[in-house]
């Protein structure tokens, strides 16, 4: 059947790459865009279609120039949708360092503006995913973290989305809200903001510049490529209720990657040398270690990831070689200065 899906962020990495992924394999959906276009959100990393000024041609895609904490305009929105997927959020580590305030507001505030107008829109909404994320976990405590893995937040970051995380499942228990929530393990891919460290990598060795390690490069992540995340909420939004509502999923690989073993494997798939690699300071609140447990979801909707790490790696290396233009004007945004614990400023 013909749905209208809401997609807040989508603008930003994740939700343009859902939103052409909705496109490809649903043309026949309505797919409405709400983004705020902070720095990393841009109209650009969207198709053609939702720049067009409205008319009778584009009814189908819709763009909305807005913030998830405006109320009104949410309230609008989602009474005439069928599908919510929340993306909207402020996500980078070390910005939240720099300046944590936004995320309070945009993660925890715009988190519940949105369940709020589900709530209120219940007749016609049959399917809400919020997006959460594996920084909710902290440093692994066990070999894979799975869903029941205990939350501790080591960031402003983090704990603005565990607030969220937890404002989302409090929905479902009070209100029965058609809630799913997804923590997706590191993401990659096109269209990523050169904040986050493979885009930043790919970009320095295409300048033919030192890839920044934090401290001894020892901290890991588990990494997936973003289609294969795509693949995973479409899996949810279209699974039998039972089998998804109320319910948690990680979207993982479950093998991690240290940050060191990440810029050795960019500077050999770019046939750069290990010269090109040098250290600073430990960022403040790192997570040592993300393992994910992903056999929730392998078992209960059949998802497993499809992309490589190599083959995703070698994808995103050609999308960025591709797209100077896209990310040139990103360029003094690649690092942010932090103060440590020891009151030194380092540029992150």
């Amino acid at each position: 059947m013909k749905k209208t899906v809401l997609v807040t962020g989508g603008a930003g990495f994740i939700g343009s790459n859902f939103v052409r992924y909705l496109m490809d394999h649903y043309p026949d959906y309505n797919i409405v865009v709400v983004d705020q276009l902070t720095y990393a959100g841009n109209i650009d990393n969207l198709p053609s279609q939702f720049r067009q000024i409205s008319s009778d041609t584009n009814e189908q895609y819709k763009f909305w120039y807005g913030n998830v904490c405006n109320a009104e305009l949410i309230n609008m929105l989602v009474e005439s949708t069928n599908i919510v997927v929340h993306f909207a959020a402020e996500s980078h580590v070390t910005r939240s360092i720099y300046d944590n305030l936004l995320f309070f507001e945009t993660d925890v505030i715009g988190t519940h503006t949105v369940t709020n107008a589900i709530l209120k829109a219940s007749k016609n909404v049959e399917r809400f995913v919020h997006i959460s994320t594996s920084e909710v976990y902290g440093t692994a405590l066990s070999d894979r973290m799975d869903e029941e893995h205990p939350l501790n937040p080591m960031s402003p970051y983090a704990s603005a989305k565990c607030g969220a995380d937890r404002l989302v499942y409090s929905y479902w228990q009070t209100y029965k809200i058609p809630s799913t929530i997804v923590r997706p393990f590191n993401q990659f891919g096109p269209f990523q903001h050169l904040e986050k460290v493979i885009s930043r990598f790919i970009t320095s060795g295409i300048m033919n510049e030192p890839m920044t390690v934090h401290g001894d490069g020892s901290a890991a992540r588990d990494y997936v490529f973003v289609e294969d995340l795509c693949r995973a909420v479409d899996l949810i939004l279209h699974a039998p209720e039972n089998k998804v509502v109320g319910e948690i999923f990680n979207v993982s690989t479950d093998q991690h990657r240290s940050v060191l073993e990440i810029a050795q494997d960019v500077t050999k798939s770019m046939g750069l040398g290990e010269g090109n690699i040098k250290f600073c300071g430990d960022r403040p609140g790192q997570v040592f270690r993300h393992t994910g447990n992903s056999d929730k979801i392998r078992d209960r909707l059949g998802w497993k990831p499809q992309v490589t790490w190599k083959e995703g790696l070698d994808k995103a290396i050609e999308w960025y070689a591709n797209n100077r233009s896209w990310w040139e004007t990103q360029m003094w945004m690649r690092t942010i200065p932090i103060i440590t614990t020891e009151g030194k400023l380092e540029y992150h």
